[in-house]
This record gives C-alpha cells, structure tokens and sequence, in this order.
C-alpha cells in the first residue's frame, strides 16, 4: 500500500515549526510527513509550481490543501487600505 505524501513548505518561522509540529501530530502511519525548506533555491520553485503563495503551507498528495491556497493578493491588499492615504 503507498503511503499518502504530506509536504509541508517552510520557512522556519515559528509559525511554520508550529505548522509542522500539527500536521505530524495529525499524521497516520499511513502519512509520509516531509518537510521542506523554501530557502532552498530548487524548494522554492517547486513550491512556487505547485501554487504556494505563503508559507507556511500543506501539499497532500502533490495537491496544496485549501487551507493555504488562499496567499498575499494585491486586490484584497488594497481593499484593506494598503497604498491609501488616511
């Protein structure tokens, strides 16, 4: 039987080593956790490929989870007053 392949893309942040420490509390043994550095160059890219937008984020399967899809958009940056004079 193959093992599901959860990536998680970090920056190690404390955000991220929270993420991390998470998602291997919730891991099976039938889950393959696997962390992966974004500063590293090939990381990165491959991250940038498969969608990530902001770390930290959740690959299951070569799928990004829902939960991080979502990233830093200029639209909604402007909708919060990002380039707006008071």
């Amino acid at each position: 039987m193959m093992k599901r392949k959860v990536e998680i893309f970090s920056a190690n942040c404390p955000v991220c080593v929270e993420t991390v420490s998470l998602v291997k509390n919730m891991a099976c043994p039938d889950c393959d956790v696997i962390v992966l550095n974004t500063q590293d160059a090939a990381t990165a890219k491959r991250a940038k490929s498969l969608g990530v937008r902001s770390l930290p984020a959740v690959v299951v399967d070569g799928k990004l989870a829902e939960c991080c899809t979502r990233g830093i958009n200029p639209d909604t940056l402007r909708q919060a007053g990002v380039g707006k004079a008071r």
